[in-house]
């Protein structure tokens, strides 16, 4: 399975040749400016709250793409009334059955507000269960006993999970969540991007591997395989 970073907690994976992003949030972001947006291909774009820097990008890629936006029932209406009609909306707990393969939805502990001071919704992570292998992005969320439940519903091959602290949890606590998904490789997100989340990566994958875990940290623009 193909992955690429987009910074901050963007980024892309391909799956049965179907293109799915999350969270675009790129032109805003100051560590991104390499990345053209305009160049990137969505067949679906999954969201997992309503906060600027993970929709900041959201409407325009939709339009430019035509990709299917799925996200919890209030951001999909957000993005209905904003003229792109292509969405799927969920809520925790609940799965769908997509042409790539299953996506559950999960309990992330986090806030959801949109740009514009709309309601967002509760926020989301979502499991994906596909025939190139599974994985767990859990959103921006605080370390959770909910996390346990997840090798109930899949045997993860990986998890994207939030390494920067302050707003999320931090390198300490995804190692904890690592454990209870049982899930021996993570890709670190929500990093770095603010002075509130700067992160010492080498401190980090060290404390990673001193748990027997993998972090990967890849470059932003990095596509690596998974």
């Amino acid at each position: 399975m193909k992955f690429t970073y987009y910074g901050h907690s963007s980024f892309a994976v391909e799956v049965k040749g179907k293109k799915i992003v999350f969270d675009p949030f790129i032109s805003s972001n100051e560590l991104a400016r390499a990345i053209d947006v305009n160049r990137i291909e969505a067949d679906y774009i999954f969201v997992s709250h309503g906060h600027a820097d993970h929709v900041g990008d959201l409407m325009d890629l939709a339009r430019t793409t035509g990709a299917q936006v799925v996200s919890n029932f209030e951001i999909t209406e957000w993005v209905t009334k904003r003229g792109h009609a292509n969405v799927h909306p969920m809520n925790t707990g609940g799965k769908w059955a997509f042409d790539f393969g299953t996506v559950k939805c999960t309990v992330a502990h986090h806030s959801s507000g949109l740009p514009d001071g709309s309601y967002g919704g509760n926020p989301v992570g979502f499991i994906f269960t596909t025939g190139e292998g599974n994985f767990h992005y859990s959103g921006d969320t605080a370390l959770t006993f909910d996390m346990e439940l997840i090798p109930r519903w899949a045997k993860l091959d990986y998890a994207v999970l939030p390494v920067g602290d302050n707003f999320t949890m931090g390198v300490d606590d995804a190692i904890i969540a690592a454990e209870f998904m049982e899930c021996n490789k993570i890709v670190g997100v929500h990093y770095d991007t603010f002075g509130y989340i700067k992160i010492d990566k080498a401190e980090a994958t060290r404390k990673f591997a001193d748990a027997g875990l993998t972090l990967l940290l890849p470059a932003i623009g990095e596509t690596i395989d998974i």
